[in-house]
């Protein structure tokens, strides 16, 4: 904390157990009052610019770059667009199939990882506890049987994706117009002989997600709560869809604003705001402006935007899940919830998908003309992820825009950092306990900042020189404009 005048300035750096690098600040005044709060996005990663100039059948393995974590979300997002770039607009049904089931299992692993292993310390022993309790390894020591659940889901995740691509992390699956190689018939047996025992733990993890809300109903919905509007892809019947589908935006009541919007046509119905403080992109409707605009994506965007869930177990706690909400849930807490029931969905795709014989079909790739345009579109486990690319004659790429899911839930995150700050630390004492609750609201979004770094050259750059002991001997800023 340091004092600007009469003011207080609080800055939470780095912020926790959430994949990529940013930071709160908070600004108070002189009655300890809320004045400021934003959460800023400080590493620059420019892919959208390095990737100019290279050639277009390169940019699935380049992407799945940004993230250790949702590498295949990228990955994929980036081959629906290259398929386009290549003519192809209809894959074979084996490499359709392929791709979905590799999707399943980067969904599932993402949501194990965020659920298990970055949020459950503070779930399961309370958001202002002993923060040398508050991490996976004590989850593992008092809660043995959760731990293993999330192990094992995470495991399960990764190994689908490391027979269909290669490897656990950036292999090589989607080419352009197809896959790269078949799903082995050893490994699809070995992978289906696991489906059974995955459901049960997913299902665990379903009423273990549901039990840690509702023990402190109250608190939880008033927790960082904001209501926004909601964004999201759901299939021609309404059902709930992870991979391909239309645009589905509800108001902040559970009316619907918009149906049927065409992914390929974003840019007409989504503009981007860029700020000074944060290299993270601020989207929004363009018909309702900056101001009013701006709506949350990810599991809690998808339950509350689908109609139903096609699988039987998931839609039995989409369900219960909805009853309790009136319809439509806003708490940011209830993403945990949400997320453990897009998880037994997976689990549940992922049986059924390994279960039809083309799965292991030979048939993997189609060919046609070369196209200047590739927009790939896909709900990755935060939310809906844009890839845009367009090339040149000679197949470069000459221009590349995404909109990554974090990106797109930047003004929530924000919103949600303001109430939690409000809630949590005006008036308060500055307690580690009451910090670790702005980093709640943050982490029940499952941000991946890394991914969401895209602002190029619109927020000043500051070089300090620090010497050993810490202090600061000189610093320049380079102003964004």
């Amino acid at each position: 904390m340091t004092e600007q005048g009469n003011r207080k300035k609080v800055v939470i750096d780095p912020v926790t157990r959430v994949e990529g690098h940013g930071k709160v600040t908070l600004l108070l005044n002189e009655e300890d009052r809320l004045v400021e709060a934003r959460l800023h996005i400080v590493e620059f990663r420019g892919f959208e610019k390095f990737i100019e100039g290279r050639p277009y059948w390169e940019v699935p393995m380049i992407v799945q770059r940004l993230c250790g974590i949702c590498p295949v979300s990228h990955h994929l997002a980036a081959g629906k667009a290259v398929d386009q770039l290549v003519g192809v607009r209809q894959l074979t049904p084996t490499a359709e199939l392929l791709r979905r089931l590799l999707h399943y299992g980067q969904v599932l692993q993402s949501h194990a990882t965020h659920f298990f292993h970055l949020a459950s310390p503070d779930l399961l022993f309370g958001f202002t506890s002993d923060a040398a309790r508050r991490n996976i390894l004590q989850v593992i020591q008092d809660k043995a049987e959760i731990a293993r659940d999330g192990i094992l889901l995470r495991k399960f995740g990764q190994q689908i994706i490391e027979k269909i691509s290669g490897k656990r992390i950036h292999g090589i699956a989607a080419i352009p117009g197809g896959m790269n190689s078949p799903l082995q018939i050893a490994d699809r047996d070995l992978l289906l002989g696991q489906c059974d025992e995955m459901i049960r733990r997913a299902e665990k993890s379903v009423l273990l997600a549901a039990t840690l809300y509702q023990q402190n109903l109250d608190y939880h919905q008033q927790f960082a709560a904001i209501d926004s509007k909601f964004a999201g892809l759901v299939a021609p019947s309404g059902a709930l869809e992870l991979y391909e589908g239309s645009i589905r935006v509800k108001d902040e009541h559970g009316g619907l604003l918009f149906d049927g919007l065409n992914p390929q046509s974003y840019y007409d119905y989504i503009s981007e705001e860029v700020r000074s403080w944060s290299y993270m992109k601020f989207p929004y409707l363009t018909s309702l402006g900056a101001e009013l605009g701006w709506y949350r994506v990810g599991p809690l965007a998808r339950i509350n935007l689908c109609d139903y869930i096609s699988t039987p177990l998931a839609e039995v706690a989409r369900q219960q899940f909805v009853k309790l909400h009136n319809g439509v849930a806003q708490p940011p807490l209830a993403f945990h919830w949400a997320r453990m029931i897009e998880l037994l969905h997976c689990a549940e795709m992922i049986k059924s998908t390994l279960e039809l014989p083309t799965i292991v079909g030979r048939d993997l790739r189609v060919e046609g003309e070369l196209c200047s345009e590739g927009i790939g579109v896909i709900e990755a486990p935060r939310g809906l992820l844009f890839h845009h690319y367009q090339i040149d004659d000679e197949g470069l790429i000459t221009k590349a825009n995404l909109i990554v899911s974090t990106t797109h839930n930047n003004q929530a995150m924000n919103n949600s950092v303001k109430v939690a700050a409000e809630q949590c630390v005006e008036g308060k004492a500055l307690t580690e306990g009451a910090l670790n609750q702005i980093e709640v609201a943050i982490r029940a979004y499952d941000p991946c900042l890394s991914c969401a770094t895209h602002a190029v050259g619109n927020m000043p750059l500051e070089v300090r020189l620090v010497d050993c002991q810490g202090t600061l001997l000189d610093s320049t800023i380079k102003s964004a404009y």
